[in-house]
């Protein structure tokens, strides 16, 4: 860990709260420095047609601001922020982006849910004793829950369900009125979901169960303060609860010890969740647990910079599952990095040549769906794919740069956003032309160069001449290049 990175910071934007944690690195471990909390009700905001309501906006805006003053001067690999369940499904997800990352000063990440869950286990057990059993996580955010089974700091399965406590909340106990059947039509709905994943997260698959998240943190608070359970989370402490809220009636007229006010209005929904969780995983207790999704993103930022980045585990994985042929991919690979390097110089502040390198790398995977017409099953496939250690916006720009890598450059019009996308595309392309034959030939000399309306391509005197195929090739590359507006001059060596 260099001195430039001995403080972290993470933001949570979640469906209820936002969170900024601010963590100092001593020795490989995260040592909290300071915590930032406000409850947004981010999910309270989407509209029918989910699209996010001004109202909604501004009190994520304002808050973001906030963190933003308190982030000021750490530099910007120092800082992650990621976007949850809310920001996966609102329609104007990019728009209120936009905003949010001017008033915050960094950029936000829209992660899967199953990075969320990955992120949220990874969280958790850097809090919780060794052991070897299997561990359940049940973390029930404001739009979504994740549930993980992990072992150790190893995640094993992972899945993200599409019902949190503010949207169940919303749903089934408007204006907060509580009955026996809402109750019960929660909890169903909730059961429902949870079907699809019971038979891989039932109990025998793990020994304990461990509830993160302020939900489970609120529950297991009432539950002890109000005799329901002697200790955490119980099934008994739970129907105990649930006959509390009946009587009540109302969240207004909630008199309950360890309920905190901020979270009377979302505590029907998040208890209908985590009852059903119980009933259908077969959990008879739960403990809470202090680590979640910012404790996570601290701890993988951590790795990245010892370079044990999830991404390039991912990457690895993706080869070996896709079947790709590592040496043509080594091959490809350390061309197209040779000739980045000579387009981008001192320009890659943002790690441009680490997407270079996964695109190389993963540029063929489609041949296991088709060879015709494969950099399209590549780019599919890089966009939609669960990619642990991956934003959502990072694998929209790999599979933009694979898409780029063969065919029509046409299609590639107004989608190139990064400034050094071209180039990458370029480097791309012509290491997958230089090794169409996929074996060790014998390069010639080259160089490449930007120049203002394009590119400079370098080859050594007289080798196009000796080689028709390719130079038929490039030629077409330079039409190609031109459909876009830029310029691809090809030079022979002894002129430049």
């Amino acid at each position: 860990m260099t001195p430039e990175y001995s403080t972290l910071a993470a933001v949570d934007l979640g469906s209820n709260s936002f969170r900024l944690q601010i963590a100092r690195i001593v020795d490989d471990q995260v040592y909290p420095l300071d915590s930032l909390r406000s409850t947004v009700r981010l999910a309270a905001g989407l509209t029918s047609d989910n699209y996010l309501d001004e109202a909604a906006e501004a009190r994520a805006l304002e808050c973001l601001s906030r963190f933003g003053e308190r982030l000021r001067g750490l530099p910007a690999h120092a800082v992650r922020a990621v976007g949850t369940n809310t920001l996966r499904v609102a329609a104007n997800a990019q728009e209120f982006l936009d905003k949010a990352e001017f008033a915050l000063g960094f950029p936000i990440e829209v992660i899967a849910g199953q990075e969320e869950a990955r992120l949220i286990y990874l969280g958790v057990a850097h809090g919780l004793p060794a052991s070897d059993d299997n561990r359940l996580v049940v973390d029930i955010g404001g739009g979504s829950t994740e549930f993980i089974i992990g072992n150790r700091l190893k995640p094993l399965k992972l899945a993200s369900l599409y019902m949190g406590c503010v949207s169940y909340s919303l749903r089934f106990f408007q204006d907060g009125k509580i009955s026996k059947a809402s109750l019960k039509q929660a909890e169903l709905a909730a059961s429902l979901e949870l079907q699809g994943i019971a038979s891989d997260f039932y109990q025998g698959q793990w020994q304990q169960a461990i509830g993160s998240s302020g939900t489970a943190r609120s529950l297991s608070d009432i539950l002890e303060q109000n005799g329901f359970s002697e200790s955490g989370i119980t099934l008994e402490g739970l129907e105990k609860l649930r006959a509390h809220l009946v009587k009540a009636g109302d969240v207004k007229r909630l008199q309950l010890p360890g309920l905190r006010p901020e979270r009377s209005q979302i505590l029907p929904g998040g208890l209908s969740i985590m009852y059903a969780a119980f009933c259908e995983l077969g959990i008879e207790r739960m403990t809470p647990a202090s680590g979640a999704l910012r404790q996570g993103v601290l701890y993988d930022m951590l790795g990245r910079f010892h370079h044990q980045d999830m991404r390039d585990v991912t990457t690895q994985q993706f080869m070996r599952r896709y079947h790709v042929d590592a040496t043509q991919a080594e091959r490809v690979g350390a061309l197209s990095f040779f000739l980045g390097e000579k387009l981008l110089g001192e320009s890659d502040a943002e790690g441009d040549l680490q997407y270079l390198a996964w695109s190389a790398k993963l540029h063929e995977i489609g041949i296991s769906v088709a060879h015709n017409g494969y950099h399209k099953h590549s780019a599919y496939i890089l966009a939609h794919a669960d990619m642990p250690g991956f934003s959502k916006k990072e694998q929209a720009r790999l599979s933009l740069l694979v898409l780029g890598h063969k065919g029509s450059l046409a299609k590639m019009q107004g989608l190139l956003h990064h400034l050094a996308d071209p180039s990458l595309i370029f480097a791309l392309r012509m290491a997958a032309l230089f090794y169409r034959s996929r074996t060790d030939v014998a390069l010639p000399m080259m160089e490449a160069e930007a120049a203002p309306s394009g590119f400079n391509f370098y080859l050594e005197a007289g080798w196009l001449d000796r080689n028709p195929l390719t130079s038929t090739a490039l030629k077409e590359e330079v039409k190609e290049w031109k459909t876009l507006g830029v310029e691809l001059k090809l030079i022979e060596l002894k002129k430049r």
